[in-house]
C-alpha cells in the first residue's frame, strides 16, 4: 500500500491519502487521516489557575485541563459560569498530579496519574480541587465542549 501525506494549510493536521493503486489491493481510497496536537489547540479557555485546551477531531472534542496548585472549581470557575458546583458529565484520564471529585453527599474521590474516571452529570454536581504542590493535568473525552463554557 502506498500512502501520501501532506501538511495542510492549517498546520494543526495532516492529510493522508491512500493512493489509487492501493485501492485495487483492497484499501479504501481517499480517506483523510487527521493528526492534531494539544500544542496547537482549536480553542483555549483560561480562568485563574486553569487552562483548558480543546482539540476537535473525529467528531469529538477532547480537552486537556491543567490546574495549578490552589485551584478549586467552586472558587476559580464556578463564579464565572454562575454555579457553585460543576454539573458537567466527565469521562477522562489523569496524566499527572492529584485532584479531588467531591460529591454533594460528602464522598471525596482522589484522582491520581493513570486513573480513568467517570463523574456523573449534575445537579447536584460536584466540586473539585488540586491536592498538593504539583499541577494536575487530565484529558477529558466526554464533557469537554460543555466544561467552563461561558
Amino acid at each position: 500500500m502506498t500512502l501520501a501525506g501532506a501538511k495542510s494549510a492549517n498546520s494543526n493536521w495532516y492529510n493522508c491519502v491512500v493512493s489509487p493503486d492501493s485501492a485495487r489491493d483492497g484499501a479504501i481510497p481517499m480517506l483523510d487521516t487527521v493528526l492534531k496536537r494539544f500544542e496547537e489547540p482549536d480553542e483555549v479557555r483560561t480562568f485563574e489557575k486553569v487552562k483548558f485546551e480543546l482539540v476537535r477531531i473525529g467528531g469529538m472534542t477532547i480537552g486537556r485541563a491543567t490546574y495549578q496548585p490552589g485551584w478549586r472549581w467552586s472558587v476559580h470557575v464556578g463564579p464565572s459560569v454562575g454555579a457553585s458546583r460543576c454539573n458537567v458529565e466527565h469521562v477522562g484520564m489523569v496524566l499527572s498530579g492529584c485532584a479531588t471529585a467531591a460529591m454533594e453527599d460528602g464522598t471525596i474521590h482522589e484522582l491520581r496519574a493513570g486513573t480513568l474516571f467517570y463523574i456523573p452529570p449534575g445537579p447536584p454536581g460536584h466540586d473539585s480541587w488540586v491536592v498538593g504542590d504539583a499541577p494536575y493535568v487530565s484529558l477529558h473525552f466526554l464533557g469537554a465542549d460543555d466544561y467552563a463554557n461561558t
